[in-house]
């Protein structure tokens, strides 16, 4: 029951009509016993919400496109991997202090681990973006080498220097023809994402049976890049896989309590065949 004691918490970005963020969470707490409530924010005023949430004491909030970066100037702290990134997913609000964390990149690097060994390997990354850095700089910590492929060859390049200001040598630029010489996939992009869900970051052609092959778009759970790489026997990891093993880390961090990372997998799933 909601009354005055509820602690709120919620994501915030543009659009946000899709996230099943507020399912999951509220999912976790329900079966937790917690008096919490996640609520979705759609934002256009990045700085007007951030002082809403001190102003009302909400106790934290996810940060989702576009916002993963251009939030780091409006906190008070920012978790040392966070900063290192140069992207926040999750903020923590403790009495007014406002800190960052990134839990995309253990998110995204415990998914990828549960079906492939990342020393060694060549990492492509598409997508230079907040859940790019976050992918890039975990793989790169695995001991892996990364692949940069971006639309935009200048954010690519800040991206690359940026893993190699902390890996030397462990990443570079590349084009889809690249991608021959990667053990690993990852789109990072939205592209594929409900409605539009006829789109695929990478064409058919430029994959490879021998590629495992991540996408981190989990609305539909297999979209078009998925499907056309399972099609030729790759190996492949949907979005939910990492979208929950994030999830679970922020909501550790906005309560201090174990997540029960099955009651969030089924709400997820739930709530996804329900839109289909």
């Amino acid at each position: 029951m909601i009354d005055s004691k509820t602690k709120v918490v919620g994501v915030v970005g543009k659009p946000i009509g899709h996230s099943v963020s507020p399912a999951m969470h509220n999912a976790a707490f329900s079966n937790l016993g917690l008096n919490y409530v996640y609520l979705a924010f759609e934002v256009s005023d990045l700085d007007g919400a951030i002082g809403g949430m001190r102003a009302l004491d909400v106790r934290g909030f996810n940060v989702t496109i576009p916002y993963k970066v251009d939030v780091l100037k409006y906190l008070d702290e920012v978790d040392g991997l966070a900063k290192m990134i140069g992207a926040v997913n999750t903020v923590v609000n403790d009495d007014g202090m406002l800190t960052g964390y990134n839990t995309d990149c253990s998110g995204a690097v415990d998914a990828l681990v549960s079906k492939v060994k990342l020393k060694g390997r060549t990492v492509a990354v598409i997508g230079a973006g907040g859940a790019g850095r976050a992918v890039a700089f975990g793989v790169a910590e695995m001991g892996a080498h990364v692949l940069v492929v971006n639309r935009t060859l200048s954010r690519g390049e800040g991206l690359v220097s940026s893993v190699n200001g902390f890996f030397a040598g462990s990443a570079e630029c590349g084009t889809m023809d690249d991608l021959k010489d990667a053990s690993v996939i990852v789109n990072t992009t939205p592209v594929g994402m409900m409605p539009d869900v006829g789109g695929t970051p990478v064409l058919k052609k430029f994959l490879r049976k021998t590629h495992v092959v991540m996408d981190i778009v989990y609305n539909p759970v297999e979209t078009r890049f998925l499907r056309d790489a399972k099609s030729l026997g790759c190996v492949t990891i949907n979005g939910v896989e990492m979208f929950v093993g994030q999830g679970a880390k922020s909501f550790e961090l906005f309560c201090g309590k174990k997540a029960p990372k099955g009651v969030m997998w089924d709400a997820v799933l739930k709530l996804l065949v329900s839109r289909v």
